[in-house]
């Protein structure tokens, strides 16, 4: 594999773990930021419809050798949707200006000031590819701060659980797993 595209990691493996169990034959999968496309790939043999995305021209040649449909762009830009299920690992490392590196594998490393610049371009874009009664499996560090990811989420009228963690390295990795808010959506909120 390209010394620029992700290496499956601890955060590869749990969120590995977590989409194994939430994916259904039937459903229509996102992989976002699909990498070396180890999760899309592993998906897919589940009998789910699969694509991938990645901003990172690397990553999608070595997603489409493990035979991943994958598109490059940048999130879910040019989706329209409905997936039932959405899976992102996203770049989630806080980073300062003098930390970053001018290469493409930043993009997968590189959440900004707060780790979370990513998600929220991300989640502010999720009600239009996600279907109705979709899932979002969303992967988060402590370092990310945990508690402002799912404010952010509900301040879009997600609600999410945690539905897997492990510590790794001096953080807490935890897979998120958000869908709306019907109660929020039905009552007028």
């Amino acid at each position: 594999m390209h010394d620029q595209v992700y290496q499956p990691e601890a955060d590869t493996f749990l969120l590995l773990r977590a989409a194994l169990r939430e994916v259904r034959p039937t459903d229509r999968v996102l992989e976002v930021g699909t990498g070396s496309g180890r999760i899309a790939a592993a998906v897919l043999e589940t009998g789910a419809r699969v694509v991938g995305t990645d901003i990172n021209p690397y990553a999608v040649l070595a997603a489409r050798s493990c035979g991943v449909e994958t598109v490059r762009t940048d999130l879910a830009a040019g989706f329209a949707g409905p997936f039932d299920l959405v899976v992102f690992n996203p770049p989630y490392l806080p980073t300062v200006p003098e930390d970053r590196f001018d290469d493409w594998l930043e993009y997968a490393l590189d959440g900004g000031p707060d780790g979370r610049r990513v998600i929220e371009r991300f989640v502010r874009d999720l009600d239009r590819v996600l279907a109705p009664y979709g899932r979002l499996l969303l992967l988060v560090s402590s370092l990310t701060d945990l508690d402002a990811v799912r404010e952010l989420l509900g301040s879009y009228g997600f609600i999410a659980i945690v539905v897997d963690q492990e510590g790794c390295e001096g953080e807490t990795l935890y897979v998120l797993r958000a869908m709306r808010d019907l109660c929020r959506v039905t009552s007028g909120d």
